[in-house]
């Protein structure tokens, strides 16, 4: 037995007691996370300054190093999460849909645990946190799988989180955290049907591109985000400009930021002498259509075609000129990832249309695409923005981590 499967074999035992453990002691449990991370935040810290530094030294893009950094502020933000997720209400144990047959059978659904889910992600240590705190409230162990980058940081929170779970009389298995980062363990894991009940991928396309076509267990993706702004003719082009600037730049590393913004051509060269000033603020690289590159000029460079499908996770924007909201909605649905979109606009007829014709789990109305995400949408940490449309779609809370039962009722009944 590998060592992955050791700990595929104390995950699952470790979570047949989480599903029956209780809201009382779940939520026990994540008071203690957020107390051992409080008060031993400096062990974080210092485990994650060696990560930075290794991955400085390595050339890591700014970009990616700011999703790898920790500080204080962000760490009191991943407590905070850690609450907010024992503060919403347990799913595990919902009854739903009890109704009476012919016969007199009583069937209804609960709401139980997926069992053991396995979370594979790269350089974002709070991602630890947000996972293990969701597994643990509906009723889930987890097996944690980050990068190579943020080892040192995965290691040190995932001790204390054990050892807080242990405080709370449960197995310290319910979360672990795989040691090695090489390729072949990735590979492994994604082939863990023995003990592994889903896989969600969390990081790049080509993560989440490679799991889902290599991976033998059952996969939720995640994290595609390839998230436009449109610009309608109707547009507040000052809003629009704004919005833009906040969903492309307050930070581009994520799955929700901005990765090409769409411009009606008719409002265009106006639009353009707002935004463009913006994002030079943050020496955001454009990357223009022909029109577009008439109108921002040196400001500007061409476009190749692969940037209408690029997701940069840096300060690097494509900007296409289109007719109208039709021809908006046909080139979001040909290359976006499905993951969350906008349009600028005053016509609310046209924004209705958005809302129905655009194909993506998130479709917002004057808004900026950074919103996407569980806390903004009251769900708690989420654990990845699902962008496939079966069981999950969109900010994955705790329901999104339940599968149902169905409970019976009889009194002697027999089939005939």
């Amino acid at each position: 037995m590998t060592v992955l499967e050791q700990q595929g074999k104390l995950a699952k035992s470790a979570g047949r007691v989480l599903a029956i453990a209780g809201t009382v002691k779940k939520n026990a449990a994540l008071e203690a996370i957020a107390k051992v991370l409080t008060e031993k935040q400096n062990e974080w810290l210092s485990a994650n300054a060696e990560d930075v530094a290794a991955a400085k030294e390595a050339g890591m893009r700014p970009a990616m190093l700011d999703r790898l950094a920790l500080t204080k502020e962000r760490i009191a933000g991943i407590v905070d999460g850690v609450r907010q997720v024992a503060a919403l209400p347990d799913p595990i144990g919902t009854i739903t849909k009890m109704e009476t047959r012919p016969n007199g059978l009583i069937i209804g659904r609960r709401r139980v645990p997926l069992g053991v889910i396995a979370i594979i992600y790269e350089a974002r240590p709070n991602v630890t946190v947000d996972a293990a705190a969701l597994c643990l409230k509906s009723g889930n162990a987890c097996i944690l799988r980050g990068g190579k980058e943020a080892i040192r940081s995965n290691r040190t929170v995932a001790e204390l989180m054990r050892g807080a779970l242990e405080s709370a009389g449960l197995p310290a298995d319910c979360i672990c955290l795989v040691q090695d980062t090489r390729h072949e363990t990735a590979n492994e894991l994604m082939h863990l049907s023995a003990y592994v009940d889903v896989l969600i991928p969390r990081g790049g396309a080509n993560l989440i591109r490679s799991v889902a076509q290599n991976a033998s267990v059952p996969v939720i993706r995640t994290g595609e985000g390839v998230c436009h702004v449109y610009i309608d003719s109707e547009a507040d082009l000052d809003m629009g400009a704004k919005i833009l600037y906040n969903a492309k730049c307050s930070r581009p590393s994520v799955c929700n930021a901005a990765e090409c913004v769409l411009v009606a051509e008719n409002i265009a060269a106006d639009f353009f002498a707002k935004a463009v000033p913006l994002l030079k603020t943050k020496n955001v690289e454009l990357r223009c259509d022909k029109a577009a590159l008439a109108l921002v000029g040196r400001d500007g460079i061409a476009a190749q075609e692969s940037d209408w499908g690029a997701e940069y996770d840096d300060y690097i924007l494509a900007v296409h000129v289109v007719k109208n909201a039709a021809e908006a909605i046909d080139f979001i649905n040909a290359h976006g990832t499905g993951h969350s979109e906008s349009i600028i606009t005053k016509n609310y007829f046209t924004a209705q249309h958005f809302l129905d014709a655009v194909d993506a789990a998130a479709v917002y109305v004057n808004a900026s695409t950074r919103f996407t995400d569980g806390g903004e949408f009251g769900l708690g940490a989420e654990i990845g923005i699902s962008t496939q449309k079966m069981h999950a779609r969109g900010p994955m809370g705790l329901e999104e981590l339940t599968s149902c039962k169905y409970i019976i009722y009889g009194e002697g009944q027999i089939r005939e």
